[in-house]
C-alpha cells in the first residue's frame, strides 16, 4: 500500500461536492486501503476522498484508539448517508482535521444518528443508534465529500481566533498548486 499526500485547506478539490460511486471495484478498494495507510500514517481517525484529491463520495474511518489497547477497527465507506436519530441532541466536541493541521476548536454535532452506506464487498450497511467517535467521524468525513469543512461552523469566536493560520494555510496550498499548473 502507499501514503497519498493529504490535499489542504486552500486547494479547491476540498470544496467540491462529491459524484457518487456507481459501482466498488477492485481499483477503488485498493485506493481505500492506501487512504487508511495514508490517515494512520498522519494520525487521524478519518480521511474523505477529496483530502487525497479525489473527486468521489469514499471515506475511511478507523475510531479505534490505539493509546485504550483498542484493536483497529477499519472501514471503507461508499456514498455515505445519515441522519440524527429522533431523541439526539446536538453535543461539542474539539474537532481537527488532517487538510486543516494545527487548528483545532469546538463543533457542534448530532450525538447519536443512524448511518447508511456500501462497504468494500458492495454490500449496504446500516446501523442505527450510533455515538461516540464513530458518530462524530462520519459527520465531519461526510462534510467533505459536500465540499464542506469543520472550520465553516466553528462560532465566530474561533474563526477569528484561527484567521491569520487558515490565512495562511490557503496563501501557502495557493501558491504550491500554482506552481504544479506550470
Amino acid at each position: 500500500m502507499a501514503v497519498l499526500d493529504i490535499t489542504i485547506y486552500g486547494n479547491p478539490v476540498l470544496r467540491v461536492k462529491c459524484k457518487p460511486v456507481e459501482k466498488v471495484t477492485p481499483e477503488l478498494v485498493a485506493l481505500a486501503h492506501d487512504m487508511l495507510d495514508t490517515m494512520y500514517d498522519a494520525g487521524g481517525v478519518g480521511l474523505a476522498a477529496p483530502q487525497v484529491g479525489k473527486d468521489m463520495r469514499l471515506v475511511v474511518i478507523d475510531p479505534a484508539r490505539p493509546d485504550e489497547d483498542e484493536q483497529p477497527a477499519p472501514r471503507i465507506i461508499f456514498n455515505p448517508e445519515w441522519g440524527p436519530e429522533p431523541d439526539s441532541k446536538n453535543e461539542p466536541y474539539d474537532e481537527g482535521c488532517l487538510s486543516v493541521p494545527d487548528v483545532f476548536c469546538n463543533v457542534y454535532r448530532p450525538g447519536k444518528i443512524w448511518i447508511k452506506y456500501m462497504n468494500e464487498n458492495g454490500e449496504t450497511v446500516e446501523e442505527h443508534n450510533v455515538e461516540g467517535l464513530l458518530c462524530r467521524c462520519f459527520q465531519h468525513e461526510t462534510d467533505h465529500l459536500e465540499g464542506k469543512l469543520f472550520v465553516d461552523v466553528i462560532s465566530t469566536a474561533d474563526r477569528e481566533l484561527n484567521r491569520s493560520k487558515l490565512r495562511d494555510m490557503a496563501k501557502k496550498e495557493k501558491k504550491k498548486s500554482g506552481a504544479k499548473k506550470r
